[in-house]
């Protein structure tokens, strides 16, 4: 099985694609001084604000703040994994993605190879079945029924073709007869949930008489189906069991059309049934997906937030929606940063998407949608319910309830807005409730949230190197950097190095390096600092501060052995580099 993508092919990518030719071929741009720019295609705006920097291969959104090189930009404009977008950007370069010889044993290689080839073929099968179910619709005895059945639905051929919706026939064998043709098959058919082992005759057809919903992958692979039936049997829903190529808490039932329908999502509502995820399509709101049987999960949650930033719950008014509701919000809140919202609708008694769509239409529909519940007044609501604020003893409760739930939230506007609502309307006293909702968080992360957007020297340094890679080579010799132990030097050294072993390196490559490491993200902020230090300045502006930085080291290191020297604790060592300073001072 092929291994990872070489680091030299990654750079070589970026290297021959030019990320303002990229953008243009989708966004189109227009000259803004040095810089290209446009209205961004990952929020609405009337002025643009979306910059694209030829010289740093790096684009910028000074309204949501949206950055990164060229894959950054495949993967967030086509809603692509990193691979994928790899495979995209080689292949707009005319290019045939490298890949690494696995370092596993002959054994091992041998096995992954064969679950490569094995998952292939699940594809292709699933894929053929789905195509059968499709053709069972148009030409089965019974498909006249069916068609019938599917328009008291009120959906249209174009909408049943887009979902691509079948029919599997009310036979024990209907399937397999078409597709089991010898035993390996029978038996790749049982792996994959679509035939079921029987005591001693040949497996039968799990699904048998229901219309067919093919699930779908990000790549609009089918790995599994759904099954309804038409009349009153049980189960109403039939589902397919996990499989080594379908795991339903990770994938969501019609993502793969809503992204494919729209290139520009902005938001995405969760909804529990295949039915109701159609009928939503059908009046035109394609942005419908529904969770597959499970509480939205984790899983489903982060990859609804890297597909747009709005996800909107739509559950049944009743306990189990709201239960349902309640663990979604309790799945997403370490998901929940500024840019993003969760929200929940909950629906009138005994309606559901489906009848209340057909029943009030689109228009009506999205009302309902625009006017969902945010995260935060959710929770109020929900744990208010819980309480009797008009005592102290109702107060302090409620208080203590939020705890989990804030220790969960990533430090955000939203959790310092519920943490002043709380300390305002329901605390003894502001500063003391303060205090006491952030407790959750540490000293040294306060003092860190403080520091990143100071302007010190280091940071200045990264961000003229980002821009400027050549001027590592004011420094010929970097071992004169080891001995410097202040705050962001560890990241600067490795800056440094980078650039002394990438001689042609650019700002695109250099963020990509350090892509899913602890540095990338104050590295994506710096590359787009506006510190308004002209080109042509760059050099001697970073070389005094070269000199601040090692002589600020210097200074301080040699107040540190003069301290211990007063005391009598030098080591042998201590005292050589304590006289080796003396002599460069003077």
């Amino acid at each position: 099985m092929a291994g990872l993508i070489p680091r030299t092919f990654i750079d070589d990518l970026l290297a021959r694609t030019d990320i303002v030719d990229l953008v243009d071929s989708k966004v189109k741009l227009k000259k803004a001084g040095k810089n290209y720019q446009a209205c961004c295609p990952f929020h609405s705006e009337k002025s643009p604000s979306f910059s694209v920097s030829r010289d740093k291969q790096f684009y910028h959104c000074f309204g949501c703040g949206a950055h990164g090189n060229a894959i950054t930009f495949m993967m967030e404009y086509e809603r692509l994994e990193f691979v994928d977008a790899i495979e995209e950007l080689a292949s707009y370069n005319g290019l045939e993605v490298e890949r690494e010889q696995s370092t596993a044993s002959p054994a091992e290689q041998r096995r992954q190879q064969q679950a490569f080839k094995q998952k292939q073929t699940d594809y292709e099968l699933l894929g053929k079945i789905s195509q059968f179910y499709q053709k069972n619709l148009k030409t089965h005895s019974d498909s006249k029924q069916v068609i019938e059945y599917l328009k008291s639905r009120g959906l249209t051929g174009e909408i049943v073709k887009q979902f691509g919706i079948g029919y599997c026939a009310d036979s024990w064998d209907d399937m397999m007869n078409a597709f089991a043709h010898n035993k390996q098959t029978a038996t790749q058919l049982v792996d994959l949930g679509m035939a079921i082992q029987g005591d001693k005759s040949r497996p039968y057809d799990r699904f048998r008489g229901r219309v067919m919903f093919p699930i779908k992958d990000k790549r609009g692979r089918v790995i599994g189906f759904g099954g309804r039936v038409m009349g009153d049997g049980t189960p109403k829903y039939l589902n397919s069991p996990e499989t080594r190529i379908y795991h339903k808490g990770q994938e969501l039932y019609g993502l793969y059309e809503a992204r494919h329908h729209c290139k520009n999502l902005t938001r995405l509502v969760v909804v529990e049934g295949y039915m109701d995820v159609v009928a939503l399509a059908q009046h035109g709101i394609n942005y419908a997906v529904a969770s597959l049987g499970t509480s939205t999960t984790l899983e489903q949650l982060q990859t609804m937030f890297r597909t747009v930033k709005e996800v909107i719950c739509c559950y049944d008014g009743d306990k189990a929606g709201r239960d349902a509701a309640w663990r979604a919000m309790e799945n997403a809140l370490p998901l929940i940063s500024d840019g993003v919202s969760l929200k929940f609708v909950f629906l009138p008694d005994g309606e559901d998407p489906d009848t209340l769509v057909r029943k009030k239409g689109s228009e009506e529909f999205e009302q309902y949608l625009n006017k969902a519940k945010p995260l935060s007044q959710f929770l109020f609501e929900h744990l208010l319910g819980q309480v009797d604020v008009n005592s102290l003893e109702g107060k302090s409760a409620l208080v203590e309830s939020f705890q989990p739930y804030l220790q969960k939230l990533p430090d955000s506007t939203l959790k310092d807005s519920i943490v002043n609502e709380l300390a305002n309307k329901f605390g003894l006293g502001s500063e003391q409730q303060l205090a006491k909702m952030n407790k959750s968080q540490s000293p040294a992360k306060q003092q860190a949230r403080k520091q990143q957007t100071k302007a010190t020297p280091i940071r200045l340094a990264i961000a003229l190197l980002l821009e400027h890679p050549h001027l590592v080579n004011v420094l010929d010799d970097l071992s004169v950097l080891d001995p410097i132990t202040i705050p962001g030097s560890d990241l600067f050294k490795q800056l440094m190095q980078h650039c002394k072993n990438n001689p042609n390196v650019n700002s695109g490559q250099i963020i990509e390096s350090f892509r899913g490491t602890e540095y990338a993200n104050v590295l994506s902020k710096l590359v787009v600092w506006q510190h308004h230090i002209d080109g042509g300045a760059a050099e001697d502006v970073f070389i005094d501060i070269l000199d601040k930085i090692i002589n600020t080291f210097v200074e301080g290191r040699l107040e540190s052995l003069l301290q211990k020297a007063r005391l009598g604790q030098l080591n042998q060592q201590e005292k050589k580099e304590l006289q080796s300073l003396l002599n460069s001072q003077s």
